[in-house]
């Protein structure tokens, strides 16, 4: 027997049916939502950076191909990580397969890492993807986006998520549990993983002019996160509750599953 509770057919249609009005509010106002996202006002980036592609140094402005709009996501991938964040490779699963669809909508998609183009090469060969990945080593974009730290950012408190974070002492950081033991996926220790953040931000190109047109952190990446979408529809949604010493997360990269 289920510990769910359970119902006959007529109470799980009128549960249902009052549900539905609350996701058609949602609906309405998630359309309100983006409708303000668009009205933000653009702030003009004379600031020049260069990204290693795999068709050499670029611009920001030659990340966008011809089109009017532009995507990044930041992609968790420091200098020092051996593999991508598995939690940054779970989203981009989701969004390697319509990066094409965006593309012709005026739309192109990029993933940006900090990590030098030939590790970034290697992880997206080993994950099988054919999204745009770019490197920003050797600029200050993912600083400037508050996606990268410094050590001494890290130490002092760091911006992230537009409000000022805690400081992390290195020496306060955890050196075993299920904290060290996700940074240890990306064969870093907690300090060095957590020096990268992940998050999105968007562009318009225009007259020749690169503007920044929004950013979204943390739990902003929910709605972008394909997985999460699924899990939140399923019966026990995300069931991610797990005891102290529990692994940090239920997923892994798509090919450290065991089996099928």
């Amino acid at each position: 027997m289920t510990k769910h509770r359970a119902g006959t057919r007529e109470e799980w249609l009128a549960a249902r049916t009052e549900l539905l009005a609350r996701e058609k509010e949602l609906t309405r106002r998630s359309d309100e939502l983006a409708h303000q996202r668009q009205e933000l006002p653009w702030v003009r980036l004379d600031k020049e950076y260069a990204f290693d592609t795999n068709e050499g140094s670029a611009s920001l402005a030659h990340l966008f191909r011809g089109r009017s709009q532009l995507l990044v996501y930041h992609f968790m991938f420091g200098p020092d990580y051996t593999a991508g964040c598995p939690a940054c490779s779970a989203i981009a699963d989701g969004f390697n397969g319509f990066a094409i669809h965006l593309a012709n909508h005026d739309v192109m998609l990029w993933a940006v890492s900090h990590a030098p183009l030939e590790k970034l090469q290697a992880y997206k060969q080993r994950m099988g993807w054919s999204f745009p990945w770019a490197s920003s080593n050797d600029s200050d974009f993912n600083f400037d986006f508050n996606v990268s730290l410094t050590e001494e950012q890290q130490r002092s408190g760091p911006e992230y998520n537009f409000r000022e974070q805690p400081p992390q002492p290195p020496a306060e950081a955890p050196t075993a549990g299920p904290f060290a033991a996700w940074a240890a996926t990306t064969g870093t220790d907690w300090p060095t993983y957590t020096r990268e953040r992940p998050g999105m931000s968007a562009f318009a190109l225009e007259d020749g002019i690169v503007y920044h047109t929004y950013s979204t952190y943390a739990r902003g990446l929910d709605a972008l996160w394909g997985m999460y979408q699924w899990l939140d529809r399923a019966p026990r949604g995300r069931n991610e509750r797990r005891a102290e010493g529990d692994p940090l997360n239920f997923f892994r990269r798509h090919d450290e599953y065991d089996g099928d």
